[in-house]
């Protein structure tokens, strides 16, 4: 075994569900795994959406050697272009992935700068001083792959998302042999997949939703619409599957759900005959029974189609009385809030609702506790570092790996930014980088930080006041009445007695005065709200001469 440092590096997914990345480093050589996206919490008001704190990687450009995507999801895949603007390395990718990608890179004009490169589950690539392995695991999208990556220093492997289905929708299940033959050669550390280590059992199979779909879709008089990830392929593949049993047509909603589709058909991840299929402009005009529209929005964003028809802002179409819409997935840890809202919002609409609780009309496509401590045993490893999960998942993966008979001293229950590094088969703990989030708003990327945050906080708690002072040029005092601007605080006309008394504090604030006015205003109209009304609006005064 070399005595030169393998070093891995998480700088996303430890810590929260989404924007997946991990640096492992070598002899000089990097190798990147994922890049994805993580949803906004409801406290990042005004965020469309997040990823990873990659600055670590900026200064080392020159030796990043690949960069190798487990699956299709967005929180593995969503930063794709934002990485690719800063990093030119060749990316490694299974072909539905691959084609997931170009659908993302061609919207962001990047297609001419990647180099991207078909992989399939079985093959081994020699990336860098990196050996590569590829491995098929079952998820809730095809084509997904663990890794086993080799140097002298020792094997590693990563499961990226997975779960234990014998019966998956497109009949592949996970590869035990290979992951045991991985085994066999002795396994120095295990990244393995936390997301449900709170969930005990075993995951259920994507099999077990098809009965629940066939009998929406046999009970449902009007029309539905079926709302799920637009990369979640085998989801789309179960509704297309009700649809045809049902009699219905299929449309697909959203430039994402389309292309999205139309790229999986055409590789022949999505077996959907022509005539099933429908534009979205013709279904519109069909009679109500007979469609069923596939749409964006399961997690209550509230920019995508679900989102808007819950809130009657959708241009193309409305909802209407009778129509049933059906949830297929999940709320994401920190959603929850904003997807319960959009359920309500539709049930106001006047449609009929069916989410998880209601009908198993989803099921997780991670491993619960008792796959977990299966691939624990399967794969043997020495060392554990537990990924993909808040870090209650990770903690708790940690009490299970304990259960299996690994020791706590041999588990690594980090967060994003800190670094493990083995050397001569010992695991320690290095220096901690940067991990935080990046946040993405409109075109801005990484311009909002922590203080914007805050303000926007406070801006929608309670509001903000304008004073516009028109002062006398000659003499300290006001040339004219004070103009007072609020808003988010109090209705005005029915605060007359308050912006009096706030005009008075002005006048009293401008007599006593001996330095900086303006700073002294606002710090005195602070004081002054709070004791008024016990509330924090946010204070600006602008003086005129």
């Amino acid at each position: 075994m070399s005595s030169k440092t393998f070093r891995v590096l998480p700088l996303g997914g430890l810590g929260e569900v989404g924007k997946n990345m991990t640096v492992f480093e070598y002899d000089g050589d990097i190798l990147l795994v994922d890049s994805g996206i993580m949803f906004p919490e409801n406290d990042m008001l005004g965020i469309d959406y997040i990823i990873p704190d990659f600055q670590y990687l900026l200064d080392k450009r020159d030796k990043i050697k690949g960069i190798v995507i487990t699956h299709g999801h967005e929180d593995h895949t969503g930063a794709i272009s934002h990485v690719l603007a800063e990093i030119n390395a060749p990316i490694y990718a299974t072909k539905l992935t691959r084609g997931l990608l170009e659908v993302k890179l061609r919207r962001n004009n990047l297609m001419d700068k990647a180099q991207l490169k078909t992989i399939n589950a079985g093959d081994t690539v020699q990336i860098g001083k990196f050996q590569v392995e590829f491995a098929h695991v079952s998820h809730s999208i095809p084509d997904c792959v663990a890794l086993a990556i080799t140097t002298p220093a020792g094997l590693v492997v990563h499961t990226g998302d997975y779960k234990l289905d014998h019966t998956p929708v497109d009949n592949w299940p996970t590869d035990y042999a290979k992951l045991g033959e991985w085994a066999s050669r002795g396994v120095m550390a295990l990244l393995a997949d936390s997301t449900n280590a709170d969930k005990p059992g075993w995951t259920p199979s994507e099999r077990v939703i098809d009965p629940a779909f066939d009998e929406v879709f046999s009970e449902a008089k009007g029309r539905i619409l079926v709302a799920t990830f637009a990369s979640l392929i085998s989801r789309i593949q179960q509704v297309g599957n009700a649809a045809e049993k049902a009699g219905r047509k299929m449309a697909f909603v959203g430039m994402s759900m389309r292309e999205n589709a139309k790229m999986a058909r055409k590789l022949g991840y999505l077996n959907l005959p022509d005539e099933l299929l429908v534009p979205i402009e013709e279904a519109l005009k069909m009679k109500d029974h007979e469609v069923v529209l596939m749409c964006t929005g399961s997690q209550g964003e509230p920019s995508s189609i679900m989102g808007r028809l819950a809130t009657g802002t959708n241009r193309q179409f409305d909802l209407k009385q009778g129509d049933t819409v059906v949830l297929s997935s999940h709320p994401i840890p920190g959603n929850e809030e904003g997807v319960y809202r959009t359920i309500n919002r539709l049930f106001e609409r006047g449609a009929t609702v069916v989410y998880e609780p209601i009908k198993l009309v989803h099921v997780s496509g991670h491993a619960s506790q008792e796959e977990m401590k299966f691939m624990l045993n399967l794969i043997k490893p020495k060392y554990l570092i537990p990924v993909h999960g808040e870090l209650r998942h990770l903690h708790q993966h940690a009490v299970l790996a304990q259960e299996v008979g690994i020791k706590s001293e041999q588990i690594a229950v980090i967060q994003n930014g800190q670094a493990v590094e083995f050397q001569n088969g010992k695991m320690r703990l290095a220096e901690r980088v940067p991990g935080g989030y990046v946040f993405v708003d409109g075109s801005g990327v990484g311009d909002i930080g922590p203080s914007v945050m805050r303000e926007r906080e406070a801006l929608s708690k309670d509001g903000f006041i304008l004073v516009n002072l028109f002062m006398d040029k000659n003499k300290r005092q006001l040339a004219q009445d004070p103009e007072i601007i609020t808003r988010g605080f109090v209705y005005l006309r029915d605060s007359d007695s308050l912006m009096s008394d706030t005009r008075k504090q002005i006048e009293r604030t401008l007599a006593q005065s001996n330095g900086n006015f303006k700073q002294d205003l606002e710090s005195q109209l602070r004081n002054f709200f709070y004791n008024e009304t016990k509330r924090r609006p946010m204070i600006f005064v602008m003086v005129n001469k």
